[in-house]
């Protein structure tokens, strides 16, 4: 449970003479069955109690103050002080689909909940070759947790592969069957920004600062405008401010790897038996994932130095350069994708880091736990 002075400071924006009521009181002391600390605390309770739509009822005799400032804290986070109701409000750093799926659930909580996304072309339908993520079980499992709807919408979007030979074996039938599903990011930010609400998103709102005085955090955007709330979650990525401003700067880690991200009108003849392949090779490695709406998505890995450019029409020349000596199944899927298609990013990821947040200040996904791609968690671990 949080300190008396803490919580003192939740209800009344001071901490200043709560610390000498950090005890028990008798109970047969206490006039009118209620629990009284001081005059101050008995005015924060006393109104909820009293007037506060019966959400926190009457201390009862013999509550001691820890259980007295229990009932209190259940007050404060459903958003009751004094005589009013007001639903904590939620500062989200990054409309990504960690940040996206972390403000659903806070909506679904009753939450105010208000997210900062400096580009949301990639959710309104610009990002539409920003390649695939693949929704293993333990996000599946997660996001049905907090909206069965939006969980089953996903499921129907995206492709089963879970199903098919695919490397995902169940442990104790010993067959494949494990759940899991490819789908386009873009396709899966659409429905979870649907399911967030628009009022919500806030576009072109990139979050560069933040100050936390201990009753509050107060967000500064590149636009120059400030907002207010109750937390700031950061979920703006692997470069994120928020965990700059917070932890100060700490480098990322290359991979030694650059990758090129495709999808192509493209269906493979096994794809009624086979969910994904991975294709190992000497410093490279290609991974091609289930066809979804007659499209095939794939990921190829080259070891080299990073900071490399390709020209605006030679990334397919340089990837059949690289794989063309590979099996039919990577070259024909190289052929078949268009140019424009094509992404290429270098891979970073960072060093595990076991303190998340500081105060009203907490980190998410990529901004704390960023992972290469390789096991195909880093999007699930977010969720």
């Amino acid at each position: 449970m949080a300190s008396s002075s803490t919580l003192f400071a939740m209800i009344t924006n001071s901490a200043s003479g709560f610390s000498r009521t950090h005890k028990r009181v008798p109970f047969w002391n206490c006039p009118d069955d209620e629990l009284l600390i001081n005059d101050k605390f008995r005015c924060c309770v006393g109104d909820s109690v009293r007037k506060g739509r019966r959400v926190v009822d009457r201390i009862r005799v013999g509550v001691g103050v820890e259980a007295a400032a229990t009932e209190v804290v259940k007050a404060v986070r459903n958003g009751i002080v004094g005589n009013e109701r007001r639903k904590l409000r939620i500062l989200m750093a990054g409309g990504g689909i960690g940040g996206l799926v972390f403000a659903l659930a806070a909506k679904r909580k009753g939450f105010d909940v208000v997210v900062f996304e400096k580009d949301v072309s990639a959710i309104r339908g610009e990002g539409q070759y920003r390649g695939p993520i693949q929704i293993q079980s333990n996000a599946l499992a997660a996001l049905e947790a907090i909206d069965m709807d939006v969980s089953e919408e996903v499921m129907r979007a995206g492709c089963i592969t879970g199903d098919r030979i695919s490397g995902l074996v169940d442990g104790i039938s010993g067959s494949c069957g494990a759940r899991a599903s490819v789908i386009s990011r873009m396709t899966l930010q659409q429905i979870l920004a649907r399911a967030v609400g628009d009022e919500i998103i806030i576009n072109e709102s990139s979050v560069t600062d933040f100050k936390d005085d201990g009753n509050k955090v107060t967000v500064m955007l590149e636009n120059g405008k400030s907002y207010e709330g109750d937390l700031l979650v950061g979920a703006d990525g692997i470069w994120s401010k928020v965990r700059k401003n917070l932890f100060g700067t700490q480098e990322v880690v290359y991979s030694d790897y650059t990758c090129y991200i495709g999808i192509a009108d493209f269906v493979p003849a096994d794809i009624q038996s086979v969910g994904y392949r991975v294709f190992l090779g000497q410093k490279q490695y290609f991974h091609l994932f289930g066809c979804w709406r007659g499209k095939m998505q794939w990921y190829a890995f080259h070891k080299e130095p990073p900071g490399g450019v390709d020209g605006p029409s030679d990334k397919k020349h340089r990837l059949l350069q690289i794989f063309g000596h590979w099996c039919d199944n990577v070259v024909d899927l190289i052929m078949a994708t268009d140019e424009e298609a094509i992404l290429r990013r270098d891979i970073y990821d960072r060093t595990p880091k076991l303190d998340w947040g500081r105060g009203r200040v907490t980190l998410l996904g990529d901004s704390i736990h960023a992972m290469q791609p390789n096991m195909g968690q880093g999007g699930c671990m977010a969720i």
